[in-house]
This record gives C-alpha cells, sequence and structure tokens, in this order.
C-alpha cells in the first residue's frame, strides 16, 4: 500500500507559474549524504502516514485556488501505486508536476509518453564520473542517468533540471560536465545547498553568491536559461 509521508497544502515556489500542494512519499534508491530529507529517505516507516483519500478530498475541496500538484519525495517513481495516484489527481483536474533523481528512466519514459506529467524536475547529481560518489551508492549505472536526461529533453513536456550545489562536491570543472551532459536543455537551476537538522551526513558547506553565479556563468554556453535558486 501506498505511504503517503507528507502534504503541503499550498506552496507558491514548487510549480513554476502555480499555486499548488505537495506530496511527499517515503523512501528512495539513493543516498546523498547532503539530503534534507533523512527521515524520509532512510525510516519513511517513522513519518506519519496520511490516509489517502484524506489527500484526494482536500483536493477535491481546493479545486480552483489550487491549480497543480507536485508529487516529490523520497524518490517517487520507485512506488508502485505512483501511476494510480498521478491518474486519481489528474481526474481531479490538476496539473500534475513530478521531482526525481531520474535513475527510474523506464518510469519516466512511460508517464511521460502517456501524457501524465505535465512538468518534470529532474535532479543532476554531479558529473558523471564522481556520481556514485555523490549519491552514496558504489555501484551505479550513470547511462540510467544519460537515459533520463535524453528523454526528458526530447518529451516535449515542460521540464527543467537542477543541481544543489555542494562545495565539498562540486567545482567549476564539475559544473562544466554536467553543462555538456545537458546540452540543450531548456533551463537548470544551481541550488544552494543549506544545512538542516535532516541532513544525512552534516559537515558540507555552502557557496556564497558570488561563487555561485561565477559556477551558473559556466553552464550558460550550453545551457540559455540557468538560475540560482535559494542562494542569499
Amino acid at each position: 500500500m501506498m505511504r503517503i509521508c507528507g502534504l503541503m497544502k499550498t506552496t507558491l515556489l514548487d510549480y513554476p507559474g502555480h499555486v499548488a500542494a505537495g506530496i511527499f512519499l517515503g523512501g528512495c534508491n539513493f543516498r546523498c549524504p547532503f539530503c534534507q530529507n533523512g527521515d524520509l529517505v532512510l525510516r519513511p516507516e517513522s513519518q506519519p502516514s496520511i490516509n489517502r483519500e484524506e489527500v484526494m478530498a482536500f483536493l477535491r475541496r481546493r479545486k480552483g485556488v489550487l491549480t497543480g500538484v507536485c508529487i516529490t519525495g523520497g524518490e517517487p517513481t520507485i512506488e508502485e501505486g505512483l501511476e494510480g495516484l498521478i491518474e486519481e489527481i489528474k481526474e481531479i483536474g490538476y496539473l500534475v508536476k513530478l521531482d526525481t533523481n531520474g535513475y527510474r528512466p523506464e518510469m519516466i519514459r512511460k508517464l511521460l509518453q502517456k501524457g501524465s506529467v505535465d512538468y518534470i524536475a529532474m535532479d543532476i547529481k554531479n558529473c558523471m564520473e564522481k556520481y556514485g560518489q555523490t549519491v552514496g551508492m558504489q555501484k551505479l549505472d550513470t547511462g540510467r542517468i544519460k537515459d533520463s536526461i535524453c528523454c526528458i529533453i526530447n518529451s516535449g513536456v515542460d521540464y527543467e533540471f537542477r543541481t544543489t550545489v555542494v562545495k565539498e562536491l562540486h567545482g567549476k570543472e564539475d559544473l562544466l560536465a554536467i553543462g555538456r551532459q545537458i546540452k540543450g536543455a531548456k533551463a537548470y537551476f544551481l541550488q544552494g545547498y543549506q544545512e538542516s537538522e535532516g541532513i544525512l551526513v552534516h559537515g558540507f558547506h555552502a557557496y556564497g553568491k558570488t561563487e555561485m553565479e561565477g559556477l551558473a556563468e559556466c553552464v550558460k554556453p550550453f545551457v540559455v536559461d540557468v538560475r540560482l535558486r535559494g542562494v542569499e
């Protein structure tokens, strides 16, 4: 049975151009040490479980005020019931945004081909050479990441790529390599790292705003629309 671990009733930030709700699903196939949602990733059973019908009743009541729903995690694509959840949300009349780490390209392709997703945001964790280290996995098939990138770019669906930039994990050469990997993408966000109680591994640091602006400039030859997010 699907476990919904959180419901954000209103967000103006997570779905560009829309007032949206956010649904959080537990569990993840990555173990990124800088992840903000440690308990949701490692111990989803420790999180509150929200009744699915309660969520749907809320969405029906808010129709007309909200226009979109963001499905995030954790990693939503590892959830077997994801397709059914999206279909139920779409039946109410909402647009659906999916957040993903891109490691299940077969699920991403299926959802895009069915027209189930209206906006997709994929995290690009690092350059391919450092991917395993960055996501906390010794064995990693980067071909799956490349497949998802290609699928999303060519889907015709609105999308963004994004990287949470960590001083200890990302440098100029890494951002250049990412830029080459996503060349031609329509939008790429560099997100500032933020320390919090939910971090899997503490001790990482953020770049300053000027440094982040410099890293963004590295990528602009490959992606025209490069922006900073969560950087002060």
